[in-house]
């Protein structure tokens, strides 16, 4: 008997790119890119977390809504549970928003100040024809408890809510479709610490629970380390280093990993760690730099560095880095 094949990927993106024209003049010429995303991949199992880190400005949210189709991709592809979504219309799209919604950063702005908390979980469930009236009702308070929320608050606005609660409100909102993915733009970044640790700890619940996929953007990489499975890292549009959880922390392969670990505070003060310091400025996304876009920067930049783009590629098992460092 020949073995089953292998569940696809629940999401699945190959060389995605994402460039904004700049233009200019009265007739309004395009005289530049931005290159925002330039040819990321990746793919994202059942009930696995993907970390997405880098610094501001790398391209990570333009990724998170490249990828949910609120902006246009300029070239590459979007596999969604296998079905190539990346050029369907927005009537063709419908069915799959429910299979993928997304979590923002700044709960009080995405959420409708207008209406109440219930009426907002309760809205996607309205225009995709889930559930209506009494059965709509149960529904929502079900998720209100999921959620760690009563259903009593149903009827209280955003601006009601604590910073912690908007954001489990929008965290209900996202589940309201039974969702296969979600796409998480720093979530917790705008909220206290110990607020972080109850919203992390609620989502890592519900992905057990539901079997649920996350693209989880950050760059706090503590709270990386604690939700993903894997991390992949992006500077400048490119994904740099991709690798398991485990082996990108303790053994990072790119001077750029190495350097954003080496950031992260130490919770003991007796305890010295070498710190690596970058020189300069991230150089523009208009025109990045020939080669290695990480060389004006690196401290081991080398001349190849300077000509030749290196391309990611596996220096250790599961674990891919795109530096000319790994051919020594």
């Amino acid at each position: 008997m020949t073995a089953p094949m292998p569940p696809p990927p629940v999401i699945e993106v190959e060389g995605l790119k994402k460039y904004f024209p700049i233009r200019k003049g009265l007739l309004r010429r395009v005289v530049g890119q931005v290159h925002a995303v330039d040819g990321v991949s990746f793919s994202i199992a059942e009930g696995e977390t993907l970390g997405l880190v880098g610094e501001s400005g790398c391209g990570k949210s333009t990724v998170a809504r490249t990828v949910m189709r609120l902006v246009e991709p300029t070239a590459g592809t979007i596999r969604l549970g296998g079905t190539d979504v990346t050029l369907m219309s927005k009537t063709e799209m419908r069915p799959f928003r429910r299979q993928m919604q997304m979590v923002f950063q700044d709960p009080f702005s995405s959420l409708n100040p207008r209406m109440t908390a219930g009426a907002i979980v309760r809205e996607p469930l309205l225009v995709h024809g889930v559930a209506s009236g009494r059965e709509a009702d149960e529904r929502t308070a079900e998720i209100f408890q999921q959620v760690g929320l009563r259903a009593a608050q149903m009827t209280n606005f955003p601006h009601q809510f604590s910073g912690g609660q908007r954001q489990r409100v929008s965290i209900a909102r996202a589940l309201a479709l039974n969702p296969r993915l979600i796409v998480a733009d720093e979530p917790v970044s705008a909220l206290d610490v110990s607020i972080q640790a109850q919203v992390i700890n609620l989502l890592m619940d519900l992905q057990r629970e539901h079997r649920l996929s996350y693209l989880f953007i950050a760059h706090d990489l503590a709270v990386v380390e604690h939700i993903s499975h894997r991390v992949a890292v992006m500077y400048l549009g490119k994904i740099v280093e991709y690798a398991d959880k485990r082996d990108l922390f303790l053994r990072p392969q790119h001077p750029y990993t190495e350097a954003l670990l080496a950031a992260v505070p130490v919770p003991n003060p007796r305890l010295k760690r070498k710190k690596t310091l970058l020189q300069g400025d991230v150089p523009s996304p208009v025109r990045p730099p020939p080669g290695c876009a990480f060389h004006t920067r690196c401290p081991y930049v080398m001349d190849r560095c300077k000509i030749d783009t290196p391309v990611l590629r596996e220096g250790a098992a599961g674990h891919l880095a795109a530096c000319h460092r790994l051919d020594a």
